[in-house]
């Protein structure tokens, strides 16, 4: 892949760079194929706390790239070849366990969009654009792929862009629920960054825990499970807890042990 894909980790963050900026960061393949295995060396690394998705170029990625699509789309088995691959990578994304956040400049475009909508925040220079092109094509996305999206943006507005496939701005993005903040192009780094630091900062355990439970009520949950129940009691007996509580009545900032 030549680095097409590749992760940075400074500190507590992990960075998980699209670079293809020649190509506006358009997914290849290979890009798909190595997702899940990078997100699997992040998720092991007990240093990173959180992970940051972003483009190079001032692009976030243009989406699939169109120019494979002779070649994955040759025959039915390649082409469900090719979506299990891209299924796979969104998936992996979607259930990583850590924070995600994606940093969102420039183009955001089909399967860019996806990851983007993957990610558990998105925070978006008012220079983005945004877009769902199947229509434009003539494909259809996945069932989790649109479920992602309405999630989002709800029912209409996810009908919406899937009918039309037009380029959203950033302002309109902001207001249907498509990125979560909007910044100046050259305020957004240092917005990503601040966010990120207030994240690793907090505890871990609360973060992971909150991130499952949000994933059941998206998922329609309504009651307490086995599994979120009994984290009531692990996060009290836990030392993530004791630190919080400690530094509380220390009128110190916690350091949270749990990674």
């Amino acid at each position: 892949m030549n680095d097409a894909l590749k992760v940075e980790v400074a500190g507590d963050v992990a960075t998980l760079i699209l670079n293809r900026p020649e190509k506006k960061n358009a997914l290849t393949l290979a890009m798909w194929s190595a997702l899940p295995g990078l997100l699997a060396g992040v998720a092991a690394d007990t240093s990173a706390k959180v992970l940051v998705v972003r483009g190079t170029g001032g692009t976030f990625a243009a989406g699939a790239d169109i120019g494979e699509f002779e070649t994955v789309y040759a025959t039915p088995d390649s082409t469900r070849a090719y979506f299990d691959r891209v299924g796979e990578a969104m998936e992996a994304l979607a259930t990583f366990e850590k924070p995600t956040v994606a940093m969102i400049e420039g183009a955001c475009v089909g399967g860019g969009l996806g990851l983007a909508l993957a990610c558990d925040l998105r925070i978006a220079a008012t220079d983005a654009r945004l877009a769902l092109t199947p229509g434009k094509l003539g494909l259809v996305y996945s069932l989790p792929d649109t479920r992602r999206l309405v999630q989002a943006v709800g029912l209409s507005k996810a009908k919406d862009i899937l009918f039309t496939g037009r380029l959203i701005r950033a302002e309109e993005a902001l207001a249907i629920g498509l990125v979560d903040a909007l910044h100046a192009p050259d305020a957004l780094e240092a917005t990503v960054a601040e966010k990120t630091a207030q994240i690793a900062a907090a505890s871990q355990w609360t973060a992971r825990r909150a991130k499952e439970i949000v994933g059941l009520i998206a998922d329609g949950e309504t009651a307490d499970t086995d599994a979120t129940a009994r984290w009531l009691i692990e996060a009290v007996e836990g030392e993530d807890f004791h630190e919080g509580r400690d530094a509380f009545l220390g009128k110190r900032k916690p350091v949270f042990p749990f990674r």
